[in-house]
């Protein structure tokens, strides 16, 4: 059944990315939400997770990514309930990750490569932000330096499916404040919707314990 499931993610995944392809936004708005419904499902018909209490993290952070899809969608004025909502699901992966383990090395390695990160895309987005408004600067400094964490703990699993998932995830992310915040580029909402769900079908195959 899990496979089956994932593989139903991924069809419904690229329908999606045809619909923004397309510019077709009235299949965006069924088809982004459905595709994290799917993925939820297949996560729970998952029953050989390593370790088993890691699952349920990582459904409640799909649930919360999903709850961040929809604010994301809907008016301008829910962009922070939609960010509050992904800095949780990033909490709720970092548990996940410490219930799998970390090494100490890789999660250093992990942290000094995401401070790059910041260093060189992170404050020129809260710039960026803070030239909009001072208090959503403040929120996005918070969930970059969360996200960031997030990032350097699936590094210290030294679970590839996990540390897959969580770069692509950042990666989706940081092009969706570069656009944002900086400026858009070509085929941007493609980029973050492909990033964004190839990184969460990674992140739940990371479930399965291979490293």
């Amino acid at each position: 059944m899990f496979q089956i499931l994932i593989a139903a993610t991924l069809v419904v995944a690229v329908a999606d990315w045809s619909a923004v392809a397309l510019g077709n936004r009235r299949a965006e708005l069924v088809l982004k939400p459905l595709t994290m419904v799917v993925l939820i499902g297949a996560a729970l018909s998952m029953t050989d997770t390593e370790p088993a209490v890691a699952r349920w993290w990582v459904v409640a952070a799909l649930v919360m990514s999903l709850a961040g899809d929809v604010f994301l969608m809907l008016e301008e004025r829910f962009f922070v309930p939609g960010l509050g909502s992904f800095l949780v699901a990033h909490l709720l992966y970092i548990v996940a990750f410490l219930t799998m383990g970390i090494d100490g090395t890789p999660f250093v390695l992990g942290a000094a490569a995401v401070a790059v990160a910041i260093r060189l895309i992170g404050v020129k987005l809260v710039q960026g932000a803070a030239e909009q408004d001072r208090t959503l600067a403040l929120a996005v400094t918070a969930y970059i330096l969360v996200i960031s964490l997030m990032v350097a703990f699936a590094v210290g699993t030294t679970r590839w499916w996990v540390i897959i998932g969580a770069v692509l995830f950042y990666v989706s992310d940081a092009c969706i404040g570069w656009s944002r915040f900086v400026g858009e580029f070509p085929q941007h909402r493609l980029a973050i919707i492909t990033t964004y769900h190839l990184g969460q079908v990674a992140l739940v195959l990371g479930l399965l314990g291979v490293a």
